[in-house]
């Protein structure tokens, strides 16, 4: 038998064929050593967490109340978790009841619930363009046909949105929803527009619409700044994703759904038929952790610590990058998007990178189209604002000496724009976790 076939392939389910991992986790590997400044993982700073605090709430838990966190639960979660995660919400101006919600083992399970409650292979879904590729797995893991709307400084274009809904309408078509990150987009740094947020609003109305507002990064604005929840503004076409990953820690792999009553239901319904319960055990441990600890503060102290490292990468790029390159300028989490000029492409950049001690991920993984190659995310919530700089720096040479060969090559003018991969497998990707 050939060692680079697979004797099961003609077995598996069509959805699973096209299955690869990520670029992301392709890179954890190489990544963690410690001579690279590690740009690629978007794992938040737990560094930043009182380790003494969290060690007193677990073993409070297992001490007083061992013989229900070590039991089964219900599949919606638990109630009192439930009343803990609204209040979260209403940090940020949302309302909810806690009857509305569904725990999940982190954002990412909620976003591939949705898609299995919704999607059917073939069918359409909108996403910015590029978008979370835990977001494009789970889409591509039912089939979906994933359009792209292309996001700029504000946000995803809605005017380009409502082109495309109309070029939809023409072909007999309809999306089944429109997935967005309005807040500190991952992998592009930037908010959906108050503006914007209201006419998405309008055309989820006008075009009979649901919306998929993932919310994982809401509360941790520079500034302390909140935005107008789309759920807010048409309650019953949005389903709500919310993850205490970014906010506590990614560890206890705690997230929710908030969805119009009957979507809830089915939403319990599948996702008993995938774990049947949420883990008792953590979801006690989130509970005590709301119940007993200045959870806001620990927010502030988590945005204050992305604050000081965002500016130690913003102001690095700015010295270090070669002219040609272009980069968002993030107000809140920890991801900037980057833009690489005409005839380099970030693939074979990323390989270089590594020679050069330093990683990132390329853009192609934030797309389901096979576009991104001119393009990649910064991640800086891990290295020191030290490290960041020297990360940069590293990045910056090596930009420099492609530009060089891409002119040497095709003279001052540069190169072509990329385009997109058309082989590349339009198949969900190992990704981050929520």
């Amino acid at each position: 038998m050939r060692l680079d076939t697979d004797p099961y392939l003609e077995r598996y389910a069509a959805r699973v064929r096209g299955m690869s991992a990520s670029a992301i986790r392709a890179l954890f590997a190489v990544a963690s050593r410690p001579e690279i400044v590690s740009f690629a993982g978007g794992n938040p700073a737990i560094e930043a967490l009182d380790f003494g605090a969290v060690e007193e709430v677990v073993s409070r838990v297992i001490r007083d109340s061992g013989r229900t966190a070590l039991q089964y639960g219900i599949g919606q979660g638990r109630p009192e978790l439930r009343e803990h995660l609204v209040a979260v919400m209403a940090q940020e101006g949302l309302t909810a009841h806690a009857d509305e919600l569904v725990v999940t083992v982190g954002g990412q399970q909620a976003l591939e619930l949705v898609a299995s409650c919704f999607v059917d292979p073939g069918d359409v879904v909108i996403a910015e363009g590029p978008t979370y590729v835990g977001g494009i797995g789970a889409l591509t893991s039912c089939q979906a046909d994933v359009r792209h709307v292309p996001l700029d400084e504000h946000g995803m274009q809605v005017d380009l949105l409502e082109e495309l809904l109309a070029q939809l309408q023409r072909e007999g078509r309809r999306a089944k929803y429109v997935y967005v990150i309005p807040n500190h987009q991952n992998p592009g740094g930037v908010s959906l527009s108050i503006e914007r947020r209201q006419r998405l609003a309008e055309l989820a109305d006008s075009h009979d619409l649901m919306i998929l507002e993932d919310n994982p990064y809401g509360l941790l604005d520079f500034a302390g700044k909140t935005f107008p929840s789309i759920r807010e503004l048409v309650p019953e076409r949005t389903i709500y994703v919310g993850t205490v990953s970014k906010t506590f820690a990614p560890g206890v792999r705690t997230g929710w759904i908030a969805a119009p009553a009957p979507v809830r239901d089915k939403l319990v319904l599948l996702r008993e038929a995938a774990d049947l319960c949420p883990s008792s055990l953590t979801q006690m441990v989130v509970e005590e952790w709301f119940a007993s600890q200045p959870w806001r503060e620990q927010i502030d102290a988590f945005r204050d610590l992305y604050r000081v490292k965002a500016d130690a990468m913003l102001g690095a790029l700015e010295t270090e990058m070669p002219e040609g390159v272009s980069w968002t300028r993030p107000s809140g989490a920890f991801y900037v998007w980057m833009t690489v000029p005409a005839g380099i492409d970030t693939d074979d950049l990323a390989a270089k990178a590594i020679a050069n001690r330093v990683a990132f991920v390329p853009g192609r993984g934030f797309y389901a189209d096979g576009t991104g190659g001119d393009q990649l995310r910064l991640c800086y919530s891990q290295p020191s604002p030290d490290r960041i700089r020297e990360g940069v720096s590293r990045l910056g040479e090596l930009l420099h000496d492609e530009l060089e060969l891409v002119h040497a090559v095709y003279g001052a003018d540069g190169a072509p724009p990329l385009r997109r991969r058309p082989t590349d497998p339009p198949a969900p990707r190992g990704q981050e976790p929520r």
